[in-house]
């Protein structure tokens, strides 16, 4: 079980590593959207697109960075006891709260699967039954949802990269409650 479980910790952290480290670069490409829009109000005619582009390029920043940011550490704490802890009672107390933010992830990624099989036309009750079906044809993709701005886009492919951050976010949190447990059983998952 403990190779299992560090092999399922070294899989996960390598690839939100790798989609952070390129993630992290998003930064620039709101700039330049928002960049373009300043130069096209200035000098150009305004451009429909650029304020919504740099909202969709913010969403698949932040959430698609997230796991990058719990794994580093780099999340907001109140650290007003924490620092002074051992390292077990840090890792009780993490395991406590990552277990309550995996049911949180959970419901969040339940609720991006209802909004994403919305915006393809789905109007029922059961998104991962809608999915399911896609996959294998026996349901298909309804009329598409759009943004209600002048621009319009379709709205289905931001709310995948909230399912493919929401899922990557909710992998993480399971190899910090992982890593929180061999803490607490001082096992090194290096080792395995």
């Amino acid at each position: 079980m403990k190779r299992v479980a560090g092999v399922y910790v070294r899989w996960v952290d390598a690839v939100n590593y790798r989609i952070g480290r390129v993630m992290m670069y998003g930064i620039f490409v709101m700039m330049a959207i928002l960049l373009w829009s300043s130069i096209s109000k200035t000098f150009f005619l305004p451009t429909l697109w650029t304020l919504e582009m740099a909202q969709f390029a913010m969403v698949a920043y932040y959430i698609t960075g997230g796991p990058y940011a719990m794994q580093l550490g780099a999340n907001v704490r109140m650290d007003l006891f924490y620092h002074d802890w051992s390292v077990r009672k840090k890792a009780w107390f993490d395991a406590f709260t990552v277990l309550l933010l995996i049911f949180y992830l959970g419901v969040l990624l339940y609720g991006a699967l209802g909004s994403t099989a919305y915006s393809l036309g789905y109007w029922g009750q059961e998104p991962l039954a809608y999915f399911a079906g896609l996959m294998v044809g026996t349901e298909e993709v309804g009329r598409l949802e759009r943004s209600s701005t002048a621009w319009r886009p379709y709205i289905w492919p931001i709310k995948a990269v909230m399912i493919l951050g929401f899922f990557l976010m909710l992998l993480q949190a399971i190899s910090e409650l992982i890593k929180d447990i061999a803490t607490i059983r001082e096992v090194d998952l290096n080792v395995v």
